[in-house]
């Protein structure tokens, strides 16, 4: 599973908040908002001692943490503060950016199109997105869906990329964020290799528009959320009143924890700007076990890794990763960027899966989330590091 990430310098002066005082807001807060409990009293006791560990480790604000057992939602809480200044808790319906969870999410609406006869996913995509212009090879929704379209991601990975750090707001999310790439030559064939690739999501979205004749936003909102009881979920708008909207923060070279750098993610919604709560969240993963949203075959093609040129499997289906790394078949994605670290993982085969978004970014949510799924599965030696 792969988490789109970009590095920043954190340099400049700001006022920093020492370390010692972090860490003290997070042991008067801990466990704030915690769920009634369907979960086992000793995997809970557990999962609260590891992410106890984990905050004090890493100076993390504000984490929320979701489970499911049995294809079932068991159990949430958030631990920390949602907001350093004004002392706001973090609980499990605290909303933070996604980041690339968003992917799935996306990917999901669209195979809700395929498996209606909407959206063909070997056609040029084109057929649904005329404001992509031709490139010099055929490019498919399957291949982007699966970063093999040869789509550029962001241009150069600095703080100084305007992709990465934009403050431009956008209404119409999808034709915007098109501007950012549309008219760049692609960076490999189509099909050749796996070239990881936020931009080829606000392609997909464009698809997404073409086959359901709706707005993107409207369309996952009514086929993806609303069949998942994701209540709360909403894009990341700057201008908006969001409640329970967390603030999103960074670390220094130092260790001190600062507000993060300024973002409107408005011209990427698709593949990065959805904010969710960890009950959401795991309200999704129950959703895709159980085949409320698409069907039992769809979600196995989803979650089946495409193949690149060399015929060597990727380790990415459409819009979801596909890892071996617990010892068991797990799905799942990362997200990262300026005041955010979240990390979803999906076993489907014990029907369980984790939820963990954190209010800080380049926090290394996957190892937390692979602690706790150690722990639901009774995987080896639970000890967070």
């Amino acid at each position: 599973m792969r988490a789109c990430r970009s590095g920043r310098n954190n340099s400049r002066p700001r006022h920093a908040q020492p370390l010692l005082a972090v860490i003290l807001v997070l042991l008067l807060v801990a466990l704030s908002g915690a769920q009634d409990a369907k979960l086992a009293p000793e995997k809970q006791k557990q999962i609260e001692a590891a992410v106890a560990r984990f905050m004090a480790a890493k100076s993390a604000p504000g984490v929320s943490v979701a489970v499911v057992e049995n294809s079932a939602y068991e159990w949430s809480a958030g631990f920390g503060m949602a907001d350093l200044e004004n002392f706001v808790p973090a609980t499990s319906q605290t909303l933070y950016r996604l980041g690339s969870i968003s992917k799935p999410i996306t990917a999901t609406a669209a195979m809700v199109l395929w498996q209606e006869r909407k959206l063909d996913l070997d056609a040029p995509v084109q057929k649904y997105c005329p404001a992509f212009p031709q490139k010099d090879a055929v490019i498919t929704t399957r291949q982007v869906l699966g970063h093999l379209g040869g789509i550029r991601h962001y241009k150069s990975g600095s703080q100084d990329d305007p992709e990465i750090g934009n403050t431009r707001h956008f209404d119409d999310t999808v034709q915007s964020g098109l501007k950012f790439f549309a008219a760049d030559p692609l960076v490999d064939k189509p099909g050749a290799a796996f070239h990881y690739s936020t931009q080829g999501f606000t392609l997909v979205a464009c698809a997404i528009e073409g086959a359901s004749g709706e707005k993107y936003v409207d369309f996952v909102r009514k086929d993806v959320l609303q069949p998942a009881g994701m209540t709360h979920t909403v894009t990341d708008d700057r201008f908006a009143i969001i409640p329970y909207r967390t603030r999103f923060y960074q670390k220094d070279k130092t260790e001190h924890v600062l507000n993060a750098d300024f973002l409107d993610s408005s011209y990427k919604v698709a593949g990065g700007g959805w904010l969710s709560s960890a009950e959401d969240m795991a309200q999704f993963a129950v959703a895709m076990l159980n085949d409320r949203i698409v069907q039992h075959s769809t979600r196995d093609l989803m979650w089946t890794s495409l193949d690149a040129g060399d015929g060597k499997p990727t380790g990415y289906g459409l819009g979801w990763g596909v890892g071996h790394d617990l010892g068991v078949p797990d799905v799942g994605h990362n997200g990262g960027q300026q005041g955010t670290s979240t990390s979803l993982i999906l076993v489907p085969e014990r029907k369980t899966a984790v939820v963990v978004l954190i209010n800080m970014e380049d926090a290394d949510s996957s190892a937390l989330a692979n602690e706790i799924m150690k722990i639901l599965l009774g995987i080896g030696n639970t000890t967070a590091k």
